[in-house]
């Protein structure tokens, strides 16, 4: 099985059996993100063969900046698990979409990586939070523990 199946699988599984907790890192700032400096996120997801899994994801460019300069950089580390995965790492776009089904003013970050690698999806609770949603724009039902917050 392929590592970013293996997170996808496991992250997703967790969530749909409610099996799993995790936790989430604090952060502070509560500026949107900005073209010069990136702004990075960072979490622990849920995992059902592990610990959790450290999710960091480093924005650059803002939601004004052109397409072309939003760019991403994410990384995924597995927690004690008994195959001991290398990291994942992945470098793409991000696109703002504006509103989901139950939230018309909703902003939600669409990470899109280089080559091989499954879409990431982003809710954006405040400019200190990210909560990872489904494909089709919906919260899990345990999205606290889906939570990244903005690092220093």
């Amino acid at each position: 099985m392929q590592i970013r199946t293996l997170l996808a699988g496991s992250a997703m599984l967790a969530i749909l059996t409610g099996c799993a907790t995790g936790t989430s890192q604090q952060g502070g700032a509560s500026e949107s993100p900005q073209a010069a400096q990136p702004v990075v996120y960072s979490g622990t997801l849920p995992c059902r063969s592990c610990d959790g899994i450290d999710l960091e994801v480093q924005l650059m460019g803002g939601e004004q900046a052109p397409a072309s300069e939003r760019t991403f950089d994410l990384r995924a580390e597995y927690l004690n698990h008994p195959e001991n995965p290398p990291a994942e790492e992945y470098e793409g776009q991000w696109e703002v979409i504006d509103g989901t089904a139950k939230d018309p003013k909703a902003t939600v970050y669409e990470l899109t990586p280089n080559g091989e690698g499954q879409i990431y999806y982003f809710l954006k609770l405040d400019p200190d939070t990210l909560e990872l949603i489904d494909p089709q724009l919906r919260r899990f039902e345990n999205g606290e523990t889906l939570r990244l917050q903005r690092q220093p």
